[in-house]
């Protein structure tokens, strides 16, 4: 199988003669495996690790057999479905690189770009649509594309989709299309879920396994590095030292968070490094940059989440280094992946606190292999302490106390003064007289403002006789919504006194000896203008 050619593999001339001219001579077995198999039109099930070529066995036979037939507005041919926009992207770039002998119309529906340029080339009519399920699936709801001319489906990085939550819309999208499809099913593992989807929507597929799931290169040399100091200051120290000392030609750093590799980037830059960011947050114009520029050789360290840890294709990367461990043992695997590739030699390095030694147990189960370190290895204490410790990012490793300061600081030692009053209480310095001093004028009545500040801690400390006068202090808006039977009791004889008091109401006016504002409040307006000339001409 691995002497086989291009031309032995039943591709079209015009696809040999593009793959000759981006200089492939021998395609890799999982592509050797694959392309035959595609070009039946059978469902094809390929299992393969990182880094072997799987976009080209699919992207190989979608061309040669697209070669017939037209694209109709708004209906694609194909479809291909990927976790990330930067894989949606590398996988068109793909179609441009194979596809230069052919006029096959393109689109690319990922997040981050104009909508309405997505539009426009759907109206057109595309032969093969490159989407994120999210995007794909917002176009679908506003009428903007039609799913039921598709002949061939293709799920690329199946158990990422899995991790980022994709399976609800990759299923809601399988039953979209016309069930007589050819459909290319693509993972790296295969945990329960993954079968289970294959269960549903692949018919009989021809199964192509051509290296154990979660297995690294074996091009790759993987070593550990063990940092004492947990945290990420020490952490970036090492980081440093392993960069200048081990003949880095370029290289991506994974963090776990995002607001991680912003710190990291920003430490990088201060110590003179060339360096770049690649994170979720930033928006798809700066991440195309980012990676154009990685990939021309303008930067050389490439801090990134995981976003980046799946299906790039950046071929000659020679060190990945885990600032942090991932917490999933099989993404350790994609992350280390970006290097090593197409048979290269590779070199990986991952930095671990004591607190992330139980994530090397994992990695040591998935890949086999036993963790090789530089430098002095953990003790056996520290292996066995493993994720006992709690850990906080501003400083792994170190216990909080309750009041927030580290254990063992100046401040932790020293206990908090009791305070009276609002006034912090010294009972070292003053001894018990000027104790017994400062808790005197609790007894005595304080200022307004102050009782209103220490009446919660006050109640539980004033005697019960106290608690009529406070009550009569308190603010009605707690008796309000309180059922204190108070309020009540004030308005209660209300309206035992009203009769007998409205006709005494009544004549008030009366005594004030002013007609006019009798007059006033009983006659209407109308009727009082003409009393007015009356009063002024004194003619008699």
């Amino acid at each position: 199988m691995d002497s086989k050619t291009f031309a032995d593999l039943g591709l079209s001339p015009k696809v040999q003669a593009a793959v000759m001219a981006a200089g492939y001579v021998n395609p890799t077995p999982i592509q050797a495996a694959a392309i035959p198999v595609a070009l039946t039109g059978r469902d094809v099930l390929g299992i393969a690790q990182t880094g072997t070529g799987k976009t080209a066995s699919f992207v190989l036979p979608m061309i040669t057999r697209l070669e017939t037939g037209r694209a109709r507005a708004r209906m694609p041919r194909s479809l291909i479905l990927a976790p990330t926009r930067e894989l949606a992207a590398q996988v068109a770039q793909s179609f441009e690189k194979y596809g230069t002998n052919h006029k096959l119309s393109v689109a690319l529906l990922i997040g981050g770009v104009s909508m309405d340029d997505q539009v426009k080339k759907l109206d057109r009519g595309v032969d093969v649509l490159i989407a994120t399920p999210g995007r794909l699936l917002d176009h679908f709801g506003r009428g903007r594309v039609m799913l039921m001319g598709v002949e061939i489906l293709v799920i690329d990085e199946a158990d990422r989709m899995l991790d980022m939550g994709f399976i609800p819309d990759i299923e809601k999208i399988c039953k979209l299309l016309p069930p007589r499809r050819q459909t290319l099913f693509f993972s790296a593992t295969m945990p329960p879920e993954i079968t289970r989807l294959v269960d549903q929507f692949l018919k009989d597929p021809t199964r192509i396994e051509v290296a154990k799931p979660a297995t690294t290169a074996k091009t790759i040399t993987q070593r550990f590095v063990y940092c004492q100091n947990g945290e990420d200051w020490a952490k970036r120290e090492m980081l440093r030292e392993l960069i200048r000392d081990g003949n880095v030609k370029n290289a991506i750093i994974f963090c776990n968070r995002k607001r991680d590799v912003a710190v990291l980037y920003k430490s990088l830059s201060k110590h003179g490094f060339n360096a770049g960011e690649l994170h979720g947050d930033m928006d798809q114009t700066s991440r195309t940059e980012t990676l154009d520029k990685f990939r021309n050789g303008e930067i050389m360290l490439l801090a990134a989440s995981d976003v980046a840890a799946r299906g790039l294709d950046i071929p000659d990367v020679s060190h990945v280094f885990n600032f942090d461990l991932p917490w999933a043992a099989d993404d350790y695997v994609h992350r280390i992946g970006r290097t090593g590739r197409a048979g290269r030699e590779g070199h990986s390095a991952s930095l671990v606190s004591p607190d992330d030694l139980k994530f090397v147990a994992d990695i040591e189960k998935v890949t086999g292999e036993t963790a090789i370190w530089l430098g002095d290895p953990p003790s056996e204490e520290d292996i066995a302490g493993a994720g006992k410790r709690r850990r906080g990012r501003g400083g792994r490793g170190a216990p909080q106390a309750k009041s927030g300061r580290p254990h063992g600081s100046r401040d932790a030692r020293k206990p908090e003064p009791r305070k009276v009053n609002g006034a912090p209480q010294q009972r070292e310095q003053h001894g018990g007289e000027q104790e017994a001093k400062a808790e005197r004028p609790q007894a005595a009545s304080p200022a307004p403002q102050q009782a209103k500040r220490e009446r919660p801690r006050a109640n539980e400390q004033q005697p019960p006789r106290d608690k009529p006068q406070r009550t009569a202090q308190r603010p009605r808006a707690a008796d309000s919504w309180t059922d204190e039977p108070k309020a009540p009791q004030r308005r209660a004889p209300a309206p035992e006194r009203s009769p007998a008091a409205e006709p005494v109401r009544k004549p008030q006016p009366a005594p004030r000896h002013d007609e006019r504002v009798g007059f006033a409040e009983n006659i209407p307006a109308f009727m009082r203008k003409p009393s007015r000339p009356a009063k002024v001409p004194g003619r008699g």
